[in-house]
């Protein structure tokens, strides 16, 4: 019976923490030293009633006789009060002390709160549910553990900006968002706790685990070596890595003792559950081979390369897997997309609307699009897999050609005419219906090109002049 009565203590006890963790969280713009203050004010502690509700005058402690007698009727628990004031929960516990020796004194402070706190959740599941007393006892408590955990974890002495391992480590403001500890894998209680993030790679640590880091910067990594593992899943055993993850070297086996071994698909290698969380990501790989976008399992260092690497374009399809333009259409239409556009580039860069307009700009988040027609990033093939690259670049390339062609005269002075049939409109060399010469880049109609058997007009009078003119004595 009474093990059924301690379950029901126990559930109503966490439904009142949840309840007053939500209050606390809303009035977390309270300065710390004032919540002390108002909570003393309030008389919340169930130990020290004041006059007010018929306590002793002066907010005296009142006797076990004067305590209300359906509320502690057995001799145990009087003798549990006895403990509890022994243990010094009736004492101030909000207020830092100011003495001349911190360490000794703030060590026995944190024993002193770790017997108040455990003798609190004893008392709560011995009060009676649903009354005033149990409901202050659980507010003790939360008050306890946030001296506690403030005595362990102070702010006041953490820098803003720290740097580890080429880690850029800054200060979170933040206090609302759950976050995860990478190093400890525990969560992060921003409201109570010191964290920090990486600029970089967005590491997440505690403030006390920074100097238990011995993984470096993920970005350094990007910036000196910005290239993907090209096999599928490189696998080497755990032999060869001798039964320890290949990071941290903490013992691993398949039977998950000590520790679960997991596999990485980027790496091929095996990690410990503390360096492998079962993050999923596209696999580079996969997705040149196969043309698999299926996200896998990946170890938490190579999901940030990974995510730090996906707009990168170092992925050269031509030569990694030229077959791939072979079997997917997507890939060819993106091509002559991306050529059309490179051929567009001197109207605009010679175009003084098109400058103040800029019109390029529009691919500032694919910037190699106007540099070259051949890198692919992984991010552009997963957006080409799924369709949004086609839409979106044929709808910049519709605005180009629009600006060209139809809304700018100088642009439109620059247009070609087929100088082997000297019919037709004017001809652009980003037309689909027109050709252009290698060497000195003239536009004809497709049809008069491929038909006529004679050389280019244009490279036909450039070489006759250059016959024609008189050798340079500068050249002698």
């Amino acid at each position: 019976m009474h093990s059924v009565q301690s379950v029901q203590h126990q559930s109503y006890t966490d439904e009142i923490l949840l309840f007053e963790g939500r209050q606390w969280d809303v009035a977390g713009e309270m300065e710390y030293h004032e919540r002390p203050a108002s909570f003393r004010q309030a008389r919340l502690n169930p130990f020290d009633r004041g006059e007010e509700e018929g306590g002793p005058p002066g907010g005296k402690t009142p006797s076990r006789d004067e305590l209300r007698p359906e509320l502690f009727s057995s001799k145990s628990r009087n003798q549990s009060l006895d403990r509890a004031m022994d243990l010094g929960l009736a004492e101030d516990h909000f207020s830092r002390p100011v003495v001349p020796v911190q360490g000794s004194f703030v060590a026995s402070d944190i024993e002193q709160l770790k017997m108040a706190i455990e003798e609190c959740k004893r008392l709560i599941l011995e009060l009676p549910e649903h009354s005033e007393r149990q409901k202050d006892t659980v507010v003790k408590l939360i008050h306890l553990r946030l001296k506690l955990q403030e005595l362990k974890d102070p702010e006041e002495d953490e820098p803003n900006l720290r740097v580890l391992l080429e880690h850029r480590f800054s200060k979170e403001k933040s206090k609302s968002v759950k976050q995860t500890c990478d190093k400890c894998s525990t969560i992060i209680w921003g409201l109570i706790q010191t964290w920090y993030t990486c600029t970089g790679c967005y590491y997440r640590c505690h403030s006390k685990c920074l100097n238990l880091i011995n993984k470096p910067c993920v970005r350094s990594k990007v910036s000196h070596q910005s290239e993907y593992e090209l096999s599928i899943c490189p696998e080497i055993g755990l032999d060869r890595q001798d039964y320890r993850c290949a990071e941290c070297r903490m013992p691993v086996s398949l039977r998950g003792v000590p520790s679960e071994a997991r596999q990485c698909d980027y790496t091929g290698q095996y990690y410990c559950s503390t360096c492998h969380w079962n993050d999923t990501a596209v696999i580079p790989a996969r997705v040149i081979h196969n043309w698999e976008f299926e996200p896998r399992k990946v170890c938490r260092s190579s999901m940030r390369y990974l995510a730090l690497m996906i707009p990168r374009p170092v992925l050269k399809l031509r030569e990694v897997n030229p077959l791939l333009f072979n079997f997917v259409e997507e890939l060819v239409e993106i091509r002559k997309l991306r050529q059309d556009i490179l051929l567009m580039k001197p109207y605009f860069i010679t175009c003084k609307e098109a400058m103040e307009a800029r019109l390029l700009l529009q691919l500032h988040d694919r910037q190699h699009f106007v540099e070259n027609n051949d890198m692919y990033s992984l991010q552009d093939l997963i957006d080409i897999s799924s369709g949004r690259l086609s839409c979106s670049l044929t709808e910049i390339h519709t605005t180009f050609a629009k600006h060209i062609k139809l809304d700018c005269d100088r642009c439109q002075a620059k247009g070609f005419v087929c100088e082997l049939c000297k019919e037709g409109d004017i001809l652009f060399p980003f037309d689909s219906h027109t050709s252009v010469c290698h060497d000195c880049s003239a536009v004809f109609h497709r049809d008069c090109f491929y038909d006529n058997s004679t050389s280019c007009p244009k490279c036909a009078r450039m070489t006759e002049r250059k016959h024609d003119d008189p050798p340079d004595p500068k050249d002698k």
